[in-house]
């Protein structure tokens, strides 16, 4: 065996440069990492949740529900943190007219705080009306269908064993969901002719008699496409209460559904 003395073993000495770019590259990596979740919620998804029964059979008091930000551009509103509206953008980035039928997030326009879900029924320039019960778009009635009853859900403020009548409605652009109609003569059942603004949507709920929506003008009214803050995607948890001594549980049939 050859020996060497240790004096004459020289360790190979990497060039500065090579260290420092290990240390940027590991450093920017760190970023990225801790940036992603406000990437994500900024410009791709935000999840929300469901506290109220308006959207009832489409999304369920307990749903937990990821918004995409994309479809529809970018606005001041679309920020997961607020934004003034003195700083950029003062319009909406790669911005697309939502479709009439999307279940989207918006804040609310009395104080720009506030977020509500609902479905857009009416684009700019319709007109929109109830008539016992039904909805018109640009006077014509929108086409409905009665379907089985909705029971096991607490939509009009029962317990959940009441029957809830439920119909399937198709919009004129072939979108069809389900509503439901929890007492006859309903105080929205009937309304003036509401002419939607430029630059403005109308919004309902699904459980038409248990709804704010933009049928009452004081509290939501017309909704600017600029407080939209997405478009309902996919439902990713769901819990029902506890009722009536019995525990809460998860819905598992729920989780991984699309919201339409």
């Amino acid at each position: 065996m050859t020996s060497v003395d240790a004096g004459e073993v020289r360790r190979r000495q990497e060039p500065w440069w090579a260290i420092a770019a290990i240390f940027v590259a590991g450093f920017v990596l760190l970023c990225l990492l801790l940036a992603s979740p406000v990437l994500i919620r900024t410009f791709l998804f935000q999840p929300f949740n469901i506290p109220s029964s308006s959207n009832i059979p489409t999304l369920l008091v307990g749903d937990v529900f990821f918004v995409s930000k994309y479809p529809y551009g970018y606005s001041r509103f679309t920020w997961p943190l607020p934004w003034p509206s003195s700083l950029p953008p003062s319009a909406r980035i790669w911005g697309a007219t939502p479709a009439r039928g999307d279940v989207v997030a918006f804040f609310l326009p009395k104080d720009n705080a506030t977020v509500y879900i609902k479905r857009i029924v009416g684009l700019p320039g319709d007109r929109v009306q109830m008539k016992d019960g039904v909805l018109y778009i640009n006077d014509t009635a929108v086409a409905r269908e009665r379907v089985e009853d909705l029971t096991g859900e607490p939509a009009c403020g029962g317990d959940a064993s009441e029957r809830v009548k439920r119909w399937r409605e198709t919009l004129p652009n072939g979108v069809s969901y389900e509503t439901l109609d929890c007492v006859d003569n309903g105080f929205f059942d009937n309304t003036s002719v509401y002419v939607v603004p430029a630059g403005h949507l109308f919004m309902m709920g699904d459980n038409r008699d248990n709804s704010t929506d933009s049928r009452v003008l004081s509290a939501i009214g017309y909704v600017p496409i600029e407080n939209v803050i997405g478009r309902a995607a996919m439902i990713f948890f769901s819990t029902a209460a506890a009722e009536k001594g019995k525990p809460g549980r998860i819905r598992f049939e729920r989780i991984g559904t699309m919201v339409r």
